[in-house]
């Protein structure tokens, strides 16, 4: 097959995901972020390359919708490598997002508004060895670090230094946008810059997951094993995600105990400790605890203003009120993320209309995001509610069981967590066991039907919507 028909592929796959990102996005959000993406057409045929016409809309759409792009299209074209988001210019700066790689997701220090999303090249790779997906711009020193994460951050530095490990695996354990995958990030970074012949893989659970399942259909589960357990340093993202999923789980403790007993590096990251993973097998728990075990808290506001003052020195043409940063720092509590999104947006609003930045500018501009920070509801916290008023276990909502008497619950779960969190449709169907977006849709639409038709169920939904915003 030349390029031209491969080509010709990519367009009709780039149609397909188009559709599904306007259905899933709806039309506001859709009309102003995605549709001005162009593909790129050119010979390199597995690597899909998409073009904005601005820095600032390839900032957002990479930081939103970056790994969602790289699945789509992986969805209708297996073989595609790699998705680029590039700005339109004479010298475009693609963000690379490789398959074997999760999105970026937690960060603890904010980038630059008018830069290039890549500002930083991928790390080398060996010859013939998978070139690791690691984001050259988080790395420890610019990670802002307190006393809610100063444990995890010294961990880190200590285990990317080169000779023996004095520990491994390394658990770090926090919420949403701590900075977890910052630090990964920062590991793998470290220690190639010390070790460049270090064989290094960072990956999501929920890819682990993925490959693992291909390598079993291509009766090919020889090779995936050899290149996981060959790793120098492995990092493994979100373990939260492998809960009930028992095949992979047996495959995940065998992958750890032969890492760990070479003496090589294990970095795990997951939203809660060892013991609270439910779902997750006793003796994996059990080998993850032996080593270093070190949380993330939620940023207090001390780190909070730290982290706005660091950004706001990167940004010295940009001219932010200090009633604002308090506004910012004060009601913007629940992650570095969220903090990063609400500066982002008033810097951003401020430069596409010309406006001052001042405190009302900055209150009507983040609207509904304050009132989102007011609420501080999590999925976590909606999967607990909606198991204890069913008498269920939290495991039950992300497992695989389609028995009326968890699916309808679990529905309930996506319903609200659609309603109540800013989180995105497949976001949220990772949070219940790796679903696709297409079933959160499906769960939403159907609540919205029974609501209408069945008394108990509204009654249900009106209770924890209750139990939740009280």
């Amino acid at each position: 097959m030349d390029d031209r028909i491969e080509q010709g592929e990519i367009a009709r796959a780039w149609t397909v995901v188009r559709s599904h990102l306007r259905e899933s996005a709806g039309t506001r959000l859709f009309d102003k972020w995605l549709k001005p993406i162009e593909l790129i057409e050119d010979d390199n045929a597995d690597a899909v390359r998409l073009a904005l016409p601005s820095a600032f809309m390839t900032n957002w759409v990479s930081n939103h919708y970056a790994d969602r792009l790289l699945q789509e299209f992986r969805a209708q074209m297996p073989g595609v490598r790699s998705v680029s988001i590039e700005t339109r210019s004479a010298t475009p700066q693609p963000q690379t997002l490789r398959a074997d790689s999760a999105a970026v997701a937690e960060v603890a220090v904010l980038r630059p508004l008018t830069a290039a999303v890549a500002t930083s090249a991928p790390v080398a790779a060996q010859p013939g060895r998978e070139r690791p997906p690691l984001d050259a711009r988080f790395t420890f020193d610019r990670f802002v670090v307190d006393a809610s994460n100063r444990v995890a951050f010294n961990a880190a530095k200590a285990l990317a230094e080169p000779g023996v490990p004095r520990f491994s695996p390394l658990f770090l354990h926090g919420g949403t946008g701590q900075g977890k995958s910052h630090l990964m990030h920062a590991i793998g970074s470290a220690y190639l810059e010390a070790v460049p012949n270090a064989h290094v893989i960072l990956m999501s659970a929920e890819r682990f997951m993925f490959e693992f399942v291909q390598a079993l259909r291509a009766r090919d589960t020889h090779a995936f094993k050899a290149r996981l357990r060959s790793a120098d340093v492995l990092l493994i993202d979100d373990l939260q995600f492998i809960a009930g999923k028992d095949s992979t789980q047996e495959e995940f403790f065998h992958t750890i105990n032969e890492v760990m007993g070479a003496g090589k590096r294990l970095v795990i990251s997951a939203d809660r400790c060892p013991q609270d993973l439910d779902g997750v097998e006793a003796r994996i728990t059990s080998r993850l605890s032996c080593g270093l075990v070190a949380d993330i808290k939620a940023p207090d506001l001390a780190l909070r203003r730290a982290v706005l003052a660091r950004k706001l020195a990167e940004l010295p043409t940009v001219a932010v009120p200090a009633e604002v940063v308090d506004l910012l720092a004060t009601r913007i509590t629940a992650s570095i993320r969220d903090l990063e999104g609400a500066l982002n947006r008033v810097v951003a609003y401020s430069q596409l209309t010309g406006d001052t930045i001042d405190l009302e500018f900055a209150v009507v501009t983040l609207g509904e995001v304050l009132r989102g920070a007011e609420r501080r509801v999590t999925i976590d916290e909606i999967q607990k509610a909606v198991s204890a008023h069913f008498d269920l276990k939290p495991v039950d909502l992300v497992s695989a069981r389609r028995a009326v008497v968890i699916a309808r619950p679990r529905q309930i779960a996506m319903y609200l967590a659609k309603r109540l969190t800013t989180r995105s449709l497949p976001e949220i169907g990772r949070k219940f066991g790796g679903r696709d977006h297409s079933t959160v849709i499906h769960a939403v639409r159907r609540i919205e039907e029974l609501r209408d038709k069945d008394r108990d169920l509204d009654t249900a939904v009106r209770t924890l919507l209750h139990t939740l915003e009280g």
